[in-house]
C-alpha cells in the first residue's frame, strides 16, 4: 500500500484526533458534561479507528486488527461500566484502549516499511501540518465543549440526577 486512500486518512486522522484528545479526557479532574461530550466524540472516534483497519489489510490480517477487535470490546465493557457507576471499570478500559491505540501508533509511526514512517521520512512537513491542524481542532473543540458546559453549570453526573430528581419533585408539588 503506496499511498493514502480515502480509508487510510480518515483511519490516520481518526486515530490522530484519538491520540491528542485522549489525554485531554484523562487528565482533566473534572468528570463533568464536558467530560462526557468529549467522550462521545472519542469513543466515535476510536469506533471509526477500529472500524476502518479492517479495510487496511495489505498483507492480510494482523495483530493490529486483533487489537481493533479488543478496543472495540474494552469501549463497551467502558460504557457499560459507567452506565452502571462502576467508575474504575470504565476509566481502566478507557485507559486501556488509549494506551493500546498509543502502541499501535508507535508501531504504525516507527517500522520503516509502515505508511506513516515513509510519509514523516518524505514528507515530514506535510505529517507535522496535519498533526498540527487535528491538534489545533482537538484544542478548539476541548475549549469550545469545556466553556459551554461551564455556562450550563458544573454538569456532573451525580448534580444532573440530582437537579432532574429536584425538577421532578418540585413538578409533582405544584
Amino acid at each position: 500500500m503506496d499511498a493514502f486512500t480515502p480509508v487510510i486518512t480518515l483511519h490516520a486522522l481518526a486515530a490522530l484526533y484519538v491520540l491528542l484528545l485522549g489525554p485531554v479526557q484523562i487528565l482533566r479532574r473534572r468528570r463533568d458534561l464536558a467530560h462526557r461530550v468529549l467522550g462521545a466524540t472519542w469513543v466515535a472516534g476510536i469506533v471509526v479507528t477500529c472500524v476502518t483497519s479492517f479495510w487496511i489489510a495489505p498483507d492480510g490480517f494482523s495483530w493490529l486488527h486483533g487489537l481493533s477487535i479488543w478496543t472495540l470490546v474494552c469501549m463497551v465493557a467502558a460504557l457499560l461500566g459507567i452506565r452502571t457507576g462502576d467508575v474504575k471499570v470504565h476509566r481502566g478500559f478507557m485507559i486501556g484502549s488509549y494506551l493500546g491505540t498509543l502502541a499501535a501508533f508507535a508501531f504504525a509511526a516507527l517500522v520503516p516499511a509502515r505508511l506513516i514512517a515513509r510519509l514523516l521520512a518524505s514528507e515530514p512537513v506535510v505529517a507535522l501540518g496535519t498533526a498540527a491542524g487535528v491538534a489545533v481542532i482537538v484544542a478548539i473543540l476541548a475549549v469550545s465543549v469545556v466553556r459551554a458546559a461551564g455556562e450550563r453549570g458544573s454538569g456532573t453526573a451525580a448534580e444532573d440526577r440530582t437537579a432532574r430528581v429536584d425538577r421532578s419533585v418540585s413538578r409533582q408539588g405544584s
